[in-house]
């Protein structure tokens, strides 16, 4: 298979197709009777992320939505700055490899101090100290729109309906679910939102983000940093994404799930209206 190059100088949007190579495999196991069954499961690639010749990373995922993975990864680690420094992406799934070219060369040599942490599917590489300067938008958003949300996207998760043992995560405006990528990593996920963010030009000040993942403090900075105020997730949060919550006036909405859902952070934006019966 020869690379793709794609030119951001062109329209890359129409170029990019969401361009990956999902996989499910169907493999034999053994149930709680001792019997042999057919299940499928999740494919997972090593994809090697290079910047100005640059080997920067290699993400273990799904395949799906790699060149948004690639530019979402250089924005959220702030290797890349702007999405006009970018020249070229090259993808080649047979090296399983996405070359990134900048216009000035240097962006495989902004790699700033940073901490290493446990983060999901691909131990995110995130700096600690890279807080946005100044706090979120102030935005509310109605319980029944929560309700609502949580109803559509439950109906997104294609590939963990059959296989299981992937994250999802969707960029939603007001009931609109712009954006929905699943992978084997909620990091990967998220980076490949942020990417798709970038390409389309969406700001984040009106939109919501949606997680099946956990919110960790590694993952309340990275929707931080593309300006989204409210971060909803389907599971469970830690004690320092709380206190950066605080920080940054994010709203923060865990272990949301049919009409449940707890609210750690930003109860003054939420509207009950639509509370279950009793």
């Amino acid at each position: 298979m020869r690379a793709k190059t794609v030119n951001l100088e062109t329209n890359y949007l129409q170029k990019m197709k969401n361009a990956g190579s999902v996989s499910i495999h169907a493999v034999t196991a053994l149930d709680e009777y001792g019997q042999s069954c057919t299940v499928q499961v999740a494919g997972e690639i090593p994809l090697t992320l290079i910047v100005d010749d640059r080997e920067i990373v290699t993400l273990m995922t799904l395949g799906s939505h790699v060149e948004a993975l690639a530019v979402g990864y250089l924005r959220n680690h702030f290797i890349i700055k702007k999405l006009r420094e970018i020249q070229s992406v090259q993808l080649n799934l047979e090296s399983k490899t996405v070359k990134v070219n900048t216009f000035d060369g240097v962006g495989g040599k902004r790699m700033v101090p940073c901490t290493i942490t446990a983060g999901c599917g691909q131990g995110a590489v995130l700096s600690v100290d890279k807080l946005p300067d100044t706090r979120l938008s102030n935005v509310t958003i109605k319980q029944s729109l929560i309700y609502a949300l949580l109803h559509t996207l439950a109906q997104r998760n294609n590939i963990h309906r059959q296989a299981g043992g992937v994250h999802g995560c969707a960029l939603c405006q007001g009931a609109e679910v712009l954006a929905f990528v699943e992978d084997v990593g909620r990091h990967n996920a998220t980076d490949a939102v942020a990417g798709l963010m970038w390409l389309h030009n969406w700001a984040g000040d009106d939109k919501i983000f949606y997680t099946t993942g956990r919110l960790t403090s590694e993952m309340v900075m990275k929707v931080a940093h593309t300006g989204i105020p409210i971060l909803l997730s389907r599971s469970g949060v830690t004690h320092k994404s709380i206190q950066i919550a605080q920080k940054l006036g994010m709203t923060l909405i865990a272990h949301a799930k049919g009409q449940h859902f707890l609210i750690f952070n930003g109860e003054n934006n939420v509207i009950f209206d639509a509370c279950p019966l009793e």
